[in-house]
Parts: structure tokens; C-alpha cells; sequence
């Protein structure tokens, strides 16, 4: 696992996890759920689409939008196991450890925390829990 600033240091070098920004419809599904709900969306879809040792369409399983976690995935490579490995050093192959967890949710949030969302509370709550 990386040290926040050196992922997000190296995430900004990437044109392609660069381009991603949450939409109108994502910021408001946002608005509407809070820090709370999107949190336990978080680690819901963390432990039912990227925590088994070898999850079911594996580099596939992700959505490219529709839900502020699916295109926080993307923007922080946490997407699929492939993507773990590379960017985050977590070994493919093995189910992901509740400290594992714990640290994609925390990616997911910080990045979340860095999105303009209009009338929003966001980023005060999320910096409180980090």
C-alpha cells in the first residue's frame, strides 16, 4: 500500500486517471446520500467487487460512471485487482485483509474530498474522519 501523497503525486502524472471528474448526476446522487451513505456504498461495493482473491470479471467489474465510488475507482486506480497491484502494491490472487479494505475506502474518500461538488458539506466531514 502507498503513502496518500506519493499515489496522488503519481496519479496526477497519468493523463487517463486525470480525465476523471464526477458528473452533474454523480455530484447531486452525492448531495442527496451525504459522506455517510457514499462512505458504506464504498465499502460495500470494495467487499462485493474487489475483495475476493479473484473477483468475477475481474478488469471489468467497474463501471466508468453512474455512482460517485465507480468513478472514484477509476480516478484512483482501485478499480480491479490489476489495478491494486500496480498502482497500490496489493497482490492479485489473495482476498483483500480488512486493512486493505479500510485503505481503498480511505483512497476513495480522500479523492472524493478533492471534487468541487457544488452546496456541499463534503469535504469538512471527510477531513474529520481521515
Amino acid at each position: 500500500m502507498r503513502e496518500l501523497s506519493d499515489l496522488f503525486a503519481a496519479l496526477d502524472r497519468s493523463p487517463f486517471r486525470r480525465r476523471f471528474r464526477l458528473r452533474d448526476k454523480e455530484q447531486k446522487y452525492f448531495q442527496e446520500k451525504g459522506v455517510d451513505v457514499i462512505r458504506q456504498h464504498a465499502e460495500d461495493i470494495i467487499r462485493k467487487r474487489l475483495a475476493p482473491a479473484h473477483p468475477a470479471s475481474d478488469g471489468k467489474q467497474t463501471p466508468m460512471r453512474g455512482h460517485p465510488v465507480f468513478v472514484a475507482q477509476h480516478a484512483t486506480a482501485t478499480c480491479c485487482r490489476g489495478c491494486l497491484q500496480k498502482w497500490h502494491h496489493i497482490k492479485r490472487g489473495k482476498e483483500l485483509s480488512e486493512t486493505e479494505i479500510e485503505y481503498v475506502v480511505k483512497v476513495l474518500l480522500a479523492w472524493l474530498d478533492k471534487q468541487e461538488i457544488p452546496n456541499s458539506q463534503h469535504s469538512d466531514q471527510l477531513k474529520m474522519e481521515m
